[in-house]
Order: structure tokens, then C-alpha cells, then sequence
């Protein structure tokens, strides 16, 4: 029997947590389900808002929006009316920052703005394609069949962004550690062995007078050279941070052996996605391009979209157009192609974020089955050299004594 932790909503729209002794998450819903409770939250692990997920500059949390979603699909489906279900989400929400906002929203709807208004109030929480989602769902009266889509997009993003980061973050620790390890000797430990020769006077082996040499530049002008690398990084962040600069940027990210490869395909599932989504809900291909290009970190791919859109209000339809922009692998194309002509192009665009989601998984695990041993190879071998420089010069002084 496993322990399991779940969050539910009574009948009468009141939030229950607690723990149940189950062998499956399926009989720990059904259990749920027997006592009246509607289900929001079944998990070995208790419901802490998903606070573990990446932050968004905004201030609102990617895992804010994947729990609030998720907590909408299960109560609209669940036959509870709109306003109630929010004012559940307030109760159950774990930052009060956010849980403002949902407040806000709330009053919004009260005063008679329609739910996509409200959100659209807060766009550093919620997307285009998150407020035009909801629109849509209203015009159609499916509510809860939007939000069980939106919470699938949320979803699957956010688990593609979060195994990004934790593969590259081991790759990037040992990268640092091992700078930091070999500043640390060349600041404190060879100086300190350097002081046995001159006190000896003794004639130091050639590599060993080098890796003085070393030392001292690093402890003359190593505060200058860190001075500038941090003046370089804010000048070059403030580029960035320019329309020309980021598309720079974002060009020359493209252009980086393994990881712009990965990058693409990250980019090219999440816009699939974004498309599957859009238009399974009947949201016009043109203005589904534009939306599911906002959501794009790659100003490069999502600038490609403007020449796409064209293409499409021209006739072409949008496999054509796709191919030509030249920004995304060519099984893209083809793919849309073949929905375009079986008439299943939501489906396609579906399989598609499929397909560039596992391909930029093993992207990713193909560059740090790379990096990691090529880093840990070039810091063994500035290690290796500089321990036998000492050893020789070690060497060299008891050959003299003897």
C-alpha cells in the first residue's frame, strides 16, 4: 500500500486535503469519487503549487498557471459553474501573489467582463494563445474541453522546459567547479610552492617557470580580466535585451554545434503545439501563426512566421510556406504537407510536437553525453600539467641534493 496525498472539492464547492492508503492513484480517485469529492490533486508527493518550476521574470510561476489550469479543467468538467470554480482556485492557490491575481479575475467577471477579458488583463501571466483559447471556449459554450486542452499544452511545456534544465544544469556545475578549482591553485597553492625555489635559488624546470608565470598573471591581473568579463556579459545582456540584439542572438544560438540543433527543435515543438491546439479549436490559421509565434523564445523562428502567414493568406497553404522560411527541419514540412492533404492538420501538428519534443530530448542527452566528459578531460588535463610541473620541479630538487 502506497500513501497517497490528494487535494479535492466537496459538493458544496469547499476544498479538502488529506491522505489515503491506495495501491493506485486510480483506486485513490474512485475512493475520492465514493465519498462525493471531486478530485484536483492525487500525487505521492503533497501539492505545493509546483514550486519547483522555473520562474518567469513576470513574478508569476510557469507552475502557477499549470496548477490553476489543471484545478479549472477538473471543476468545469465537474459541472461547477465558472465563478465558483475560481473562487475554489483562490482557496486552493499557494502564493498569495497569485492568488491575487485569480481575485482580481474574479471581480473582473463580476463586473461583466467576459472571462478572456479579464485574463487578458494580466498578460505577464497569461499568453496570447492562453486568452484566445479561453475565448473560444466561451464562444462555443466548452469551457471545460479548452481547459483540458490548455492544461495538456501547459503541461507537456513545462515538462520539456524542466528536462532542459535539468540536463544542462550537472553539464554547467562542473564546468564552474572546475575553473573554480583550478583559480583556486593557481592563486594559493602555487604561489605557496613557488616560494621553495625562491628561497632556494635553484634553476626551475621549464614548465614549472611557465606555471609561475601563470600564477602571477592570474593574481596581478586576474581582477581585471573578471572585471571586464562582467562588464562584457552586462554590455552584451543590454544588447541582447534590443530588437536587434536579441535577433543577433537568437540567430547565433542557432548556429552552436549539438545545442542550436536542440534549440530548434525545442522551438519547432513548442510552436506544433501551440498550432495543434489552436487549431483543433477552430482559431484561423492566420491568426493561430501569429499567436503561436508570441510564444516563441526564438525571435529568428518566430520573425519566419510573418513570411508564413503571407504565404498562407495568399493560398498556399501552410506546409509550402513552412518549407520556404527555411527555419524549421524539413520532416516539418513534410508532415504538414500530409495533414493538409488528409484534411487532419490539428492531428498533425499534434504528432509533430510529439516527434521535436522526444527529437530535442535526445539532442539534449547527445550534447551532455559530449560536454560532460569533454569538460572533465580538459580540467584533468590543465590539472594533470600543472601537478606535473610541481612534481618535476620537486624532482629537480632532490636530484641537487643528492
Amino acid at each position: 500500500m502506497t500513501t497517497y496525498f490528494y487535494k479535492a472539492v466537496s459538493s458544496d464547492g469547499r476544498p479538502r486535503t488529506g491522505t489515503l492508503s491506495a495501491t493506485s492513484e486510480k483506486t485513490v480517485l474512485s475512493e475520492l469519487r465514493k465519498q462525493g469529492l471531486t478530485p484536483v490533486y492525487v500525487g505521492l508527493q503533497a501539492s505545493k503549487g509546483f514550486s519547483l518550476a522555473l520562474p518567469v521574470f513576470s513574478g508569476a510561476r510557469s507552475g502557477d498557471i499549470l496548477f490553476f489550469t489543471q484545478e479549472l479543467s477538473t471543476l468545469l468538467n465537474a459541472g461547477i459553474p465558472l465563478d465558483r470554480a475560481l473562487q475554489i482556485s483562490t482557496e486552493l492557490a499557494e502564493r498569495p501573489q497569485f492568488r491575487a491575481v485569480v481575485l482580481d479575475v474574479l471581480r473582473l467577471i463580476k463586473g461583466g467582463k467576459s472571462f478572456a477579458d479579464a485574463l487578458a488583463a494580466y498578460p505577464d501571466h497569461f499568453s496570447q494563445l492562453y486568452v484566445n483559447m479561453v475565448r473560444a471556449g466561451e464562444a462555443s459554450g466548452s469551457l471545460g474541453v479548452i481547459f483540458t486542452r490548455l492544461a495538456e499544452f501547459e503541461r507537456t511545456r513545462d515538462d520539456l522546459r524542466g528536462y532542459i534544465i535539468s540536463s544542462l544544469i550537472y553539464p554547467a556545475l562542473l564546468a564552474v567547479v572546475g575553473m573554480g578549482s583550478i583559480l583556486v591553485l593557481l592563486n594559493y597553492v602555487v604561489p605557496r610552492f613557488a616560494t621553495v625555489f625562491e628561497d632556494s635559488r635553484l634553476k626551475m624546470p621549464l614548465p614549472t617557470m611557465i606555471l609561475l608565470e601563470v600564477s602571477k598573471y592570474v593574481q596581478t591581473y586576474g581582477w581585471m580580466v573578471m572585471l571586464g568579463l562582467v562588464a562584457g556579459s552586462v554590455a552584451l545582456y543590454s544588447y541582447i535585451r534590443t530588437p536587434q540584439g536579441r535577433l543577433w542572438w537568437d540567430t547565433f544560438r542557432l548556429r552552436w554545434p549539438l545545442l542550436g540543433d536542440a534549440l530548434r527543435k525545442a522551438e519547432t515543438a513548442r510552436f506544433a503545439r501551440a498550432m495543434g491546439t489552436l487549431v483543433a479549436n477552430s482559431v484561423p490559421l492566420v491568426q493561430s501563426l501569429a499567436i503561436a509565434g508570441a510564444t516563441l523564445n526564438n525571435r529568428r523562428i518566430a520573425g519566419s512566421l510573418e513570411a508564413v502567414a503571407q504565404g498562407v493568406k495568399r493560398g498556399e497553404g501552410i506546409a509550402v510556406p513552412l518549407r520556404r522560411s527555411g527555419q524549421f527541419p524539413p520532416l516539418a514540412g513534410h508532415l504538414l504537407t500530409v495533414g493538409e492533404e488528409t484534411g487532419k492538420l490539428d492531428e498533425m501538428f499534434q504528432r509533430m510536437a510529439d516527434i521535436y519534443e522526444n527529437d530535442t530530448k535526445v539532442s539534449i542527452r547527445r550534447f551532455t553525453s559530449l560536454f560532460e566528459p569533454l569538460v572533465i578531460l580538459v580540467m584533468g588535463i590543465i590539472v594533470g600539467v600543472m601537478i606535473l610541473s610541481m612534481l618535476l620541479a620537486i624532482t629537480s630538487i632532490n636530484e641537487v641534493a643528492v
